[in-house]
Order: C-alpha cells, then sequence, then structure tokens
C-alpha cells in the first residue's frame, strides 16, 4: 500500500481534489476532519487543550475561532497545540490505514494541509501538490464568511510558499483551469502510481503540460 500525501495552500481546492481521488476508489484520510472530530462533544482533545488554552472550551467542545486567535503568530503555543493533537491524530490514522488494508487498497491519500511545513512529507511515497493562479486563491479565500484580508495574510505567512510546494512535489494539480481538467490530471497521476512499482516514484509519468510534474 503507497502512501500519498495531498497537500496546498489555503483556498487552492485541496478538498474538491481529495474528492477526485475518492473517485478512483482511492481512499483518503482527511487530517483537518480528524482533527474537527477531537475537539468535538466528546473528542479526546478536548480536556487536554481545554487545560492547556484555558477558556477556548465552549459547551464541551473546542471553538476553534478561539484557539486560532490564542495560538495565531505564537510559535510556543502553536508547538504546544501539536504536542497534544498530533500524537491524537496518529492514533486515528493508523485506524484509517489498518481498515484500507483490510479492503486491499494498493494506494491511499493522506490529506494534510501542513504537509511539507512538519516534515510529513519525508514519510510520502509521492506527494501531490494541489495549486492555482494566486488571484484566484485569493478571491476563493476571501469569499469565505468571516474570512478577512488581514487574516488571510496571516494564514499565508504560517504556509510554505507555493512555489516552493510546487518546486518539490512529485505532481502538481491546477485547479485554476475548472474541474474537468483537474479531474483528468487526478485520472493520470492515479493510473501513473498504479502502474509504478511498489516504493518507487513514477517520475515523469504524467505530463508535465496537464499539471501533474515529474518529481525531483
Amino acid at each position: 500500500m503507497r502512501l500519498i500525501g495531498l497537500t496546498g495552500s489555503i483556498g487552492m481546492g485541496k478538498s474538491t481534489t481529495a474528492a477526485m481521488f475518492r473517485e478512483h476508489g482511492v481512499p483518503v484520510y482527511d487530517a483537518d476532519a480528524a482533527v474537527h472530530d477531537l475537539y468535538d462533544v466528546g473528542g479526546a482533545a478536548v480536556g487536554p487543550v481545554g487545560e492547556a488554552f484555558p477558556g477556548v472550551v465552549q459547551g464541551g467542545a473546542v471553538d476553534r475561532e478561539l484557539l486560532r486567535q490564542r495560538v495565531l503568530g505564537d510559535p510556543e503555543a502553536l508547538k504546544r497545540l501539536n504536542a497534544i493533537v498530533h500524537p491524537l491524530v496518529g492514533q486515528d490514522r493508523l485506524g484509517f490505514f489498518a481498515e484500507a488494508q483490510a479492503k486491499g487498497a494498493d494506494l491511499v491519500v493522506l490529506d494534510i494541509p501542513l504537509l511539507y511545513e512538519t516534515g510529513g512529507d519525508a514519510r510520502m511515497d509521492a506527494v501531490v501538490v494541489v495549486s492555482a493562479p494566486a488571484r484566484m486563491q485569493r478571491e476563493r479565500v476571501l469569499a469565505r464568511p468571516g474570512m478577512t484580508p488581514d487574516r488571510f495574510d496571516a494564514i499565508l505567512a504560517q504556509q510554505m510558499a507555493d512555489a516552493e510546494k510546487r518546486a518539490r512535489a512529485h505532481y502538481v494539480v491546477d485547479t485554476g483551469q475548472g474541474l474537468d481538467h483537474a479531474r483528468a490530471q487526478v485520472a493520470d497521476i492515479v493510473k501513473a502510481l498504479r502502474d509504478a512499482p511498489r516504493r518507487e516514484v513514477p517520475a515523469g509519468a504524467a505530463p508535465v503540460e496537464d499539471g501533474a510534474k515529474p518529481g525531483h
């Protein structure tokens, strides 16, 4: 079973791309969704996060906006939070792996927003980066309820630049040219990965002009 990392900066269309992998029968692990569950009522992170950041638990669940305000721009606070959440996500991910393996999956996709920033790419067999033009990215994000230009810029400051992600990726899915174009790129990537020998990244298997860039 080969591990495929799926990542991309905010507003690039990563969730939509993840759904396209599912259309090909590839199980997708959504790290953000796992964290949402951990923060929800009864979630394993509620207690320890509440102790580390008093006041962020409201109604038995972690208020993500309050927590965001506590850690944004504070590397030490973010480090404390990650020390709580990452091991819990790791446990949840092991269950996902076991289920996928039991079903005979040949590929699994790990949808991880900060894959490069956390060094998680080192554990992947290949990494797919989702990208779009900066203007389109900004328009998408600022259309979200409650989003402001300052908040968007603060989020971008915590993420690796899109150009660097693209340079380090084995494949790039360009969502700036419509869903059909992106879906065709995903189909090419899935085929290339399934045709490749185990534990070997299929360099050059999908054409650059279709947005799937060979690895480095």
